[in-house]
């Protein structure tokens, strides 16, 4: 899953489209590089981001839907929000999947729009809202916690009409770095819900800060944790960095 951001304020790559022709330049490199999807998203959710109300937020990827699923009509496009007007608005637009980075519980309509709508979601753990995720670190077990939270959203989702769910952990996301670590080391464990493993660890802060290096050097760090994962059972990598990510899948897939 390559990642098309939007904003002017993502931790990493924020601001860099600046135009149409920036944006299918992209696109089309991360899918030669060989990605499966193009993850779009208008809304940055990196620890304390600016709140966007909800018209800004589609005056920013609305279009950029439209243009690349017009560009690009082979693709499959996954919008970036949980906010439901924001995914129904996107699938109008070409989009096929939402990707929810708070499993439902920042829009109570988000279960019965994507059921209404009949594209996958990707159902991820989140505390709080992006502005207080990390006042809402503390776990009993944060693995178990995990689990019981997937078991019981992944039910409501089920029950809305959700028939494809795809599992995010929310790397980052109301955790620590140690609490990261944690997860990754007992990644396995999520295979028991029987749903596809999404991870995005691309070039964040427990890579970077691990290692005392910024976001613009944490490839190495990426593809290592991301290789990790894959050998505990993720399915989906959401990256910067498409080329690397492809290549460590293609030799990750010659130890099966």
């Amino acid at each position: 899953m390559g990642i098309l951001n939007m904003t002017p304020d993502s931790f990493f790559d924020g601001g860099n489209l600046k135009s149409s022709t920036d944006v299918l330049v992209k696109t089309e490199s991360m899918l030669k590089q060989g990605a499966t999807f193009i993850d779009i998203g208008g809304y940055s959710t990196r620890p304390d981001a600016t709140d966007v109300i909800l018209e800004e937020e589609l005056k920013r990827v609305i279009p950029i839907i439209a243009l690349v699923s017009k560009n690009f009509p082979e693709a499959l496009l996954s919008i970036d929000t949980f906010r439901s007007q924001v995914a129904e608005a996107a699938v109008e637009a070409g989009a096929h999947m939402v990707n929810d980075v708070s499993g439902g519980q920042m829009d109570e309509v988000m279960f019965s729009k994507v059921a209404q709508l009949k594209v996958p979601y990707v159902l991820m753990h989140m505390r709080g809202t992006p502005q207080s995720m990390m006042e809402n670190c503390h776990y009993e077990d944060v693995t178990r916690d995990l689990l019981y939270y997937f078991s019981e959203r992944m039910s409501l989702a089920h029950a809305a009409g959700i028939m494809d769910v795809i599992i995010d952990p929310g790397f980052g996301f109301s955790k620590h770095i140690e609490q990261n670590f944690e997860l990754l080391r007992k990644l396995e464990l999520f295979q028991h819900l029987e749903k596809p493993i999404l991870v995005g660890m691309s070039r964040k802060s427990m890579i970077y800060k691990t290692l005392g290096i910024t976001p613009e050097e944490a490839l190495a760090g990426t593809i290592s944790v991301n290789t990790i994962a894959l050998s505990k059972g993720a399915k989906i990598l959401r990256v910067h960095d498409v080329k690397e990510a492809v290549q460590s899948i293609s030799l990750f897939g010659q130890m099966s």
